[in-house]
Formats: structure tokens, C-alpha cells, sequence
């Protein structure tokens, strides 16, 4: 197994499988272009596993500070590929992430999640994560 940042154009392609699990509504080439805008603006960065030549978690991340948590990071997508879990991909992704997050100096690590992932609620809870609110939100442009 081996864990990385994606850099190139290739290795973020390589990781829309995975994460269109998480977010169907992007196709290859906007995800691609989101990732590299994201990484512009907010220094995004999208982390995948790697197992058997095979892309099989998928994380984008970003550090950030605020008054509420001081320097945190901020886990905007979080996702093993469906075949593929249970099988410890998520667990060793999750454990790379926190480590990384310590290494740039984060206080903090959070999430969101959608209320209806109930399997995911379950791994953060098992990984000492504490739900501590609610996410409100409120599109403004219709797509």
C-alpha cells in the first residue's frame, strides 16, 4: 500500500473512480478542473491510496484557521471505493490524514458527513471523533 498526494493532471484523473462514488454529479474532466482550482485557492490537496496498482481511498483536505479551532485541517472528501471496504484502506488513509495533520501544525481535524451515511458515522466514531454540530447550508445559484 502506498499513500500520496496527487500532483499531476494524471494522478487526480486517476482518483475520479473512487471519488465519483462520493460525488457522482462530476464528471472526469470537471472534477480535474475543480481539483486544480481547488488547490489554487484553498491549497486543496487530494490524497489517495494506493493498493496493487489500484487507487482504492480517495481524501481532499485542506489546512485552514479559524477563531473557533485555531490551524485545523478540514476534510472535504473522504471515501474508499465500495468493493474495497472493510479491508482496512479507510483506516490506514484516516491514520495518514491525522499524521499529516499534525505535521502542518493543525489543532484540529474535522468533517462533515451526510446524515444518511451511517457506515461512515460509524467509522469516525470508532476513530474518537465527537459529532459537535450541525452543517447548515443554502444553494444560491441554481445549477
Amino acid at each position: 500500500m502506498n499513500i500520496r498526494i496527487a500532483e499531476s493532471d494524471e494522478e487526480i484523473a486517476g482518483c475520479f473512480v473512487v471519488m465519483s462514488e462520493l460525488r457522482p454529479h462530476l464528471g472526469e474532466a470537471e472534477f480535474v478542473r475543480r481539483v486544480r482550482r481547488q488547490q489554487e485557492l484553498a491549497g486543496y490537496e487530494l490524497i489517495f491510496l494506493e493498493d496493487a496498482g489500484e487507487v482504492r481511498a480517495v481524501a481532499g483536505v485542506r489546512v485552514s484557521e479559524c477563531l473557533a479551532w485555531g490551524r485545523f485541517m478540514y476534510v472535504d472528501d473522504l471515501v474508499t471505493q465500495s468493493g474495497e471496504r472493510s479491508r482496512g484502506h479507510g483506516q490506514k488513509l484516516f491514520d495518514w490524514l491525522l499524521g499529516h495533520a499534525a505535521r502542518r501544525g493543525c489543532e484540529e481535524f474535522h468533517l462533515d458527513s451526510g446524515v444518511q451515511r451511517f457506515g461512515a458515522h460509524r467509522f469516525y466514531l470508532r476513530n474518537r471523533m465527537e459529532i459537535v454540530g450541525h452543517h447548515f447550508g443554502l444553494k444560491l445559484v441554481k445549477s
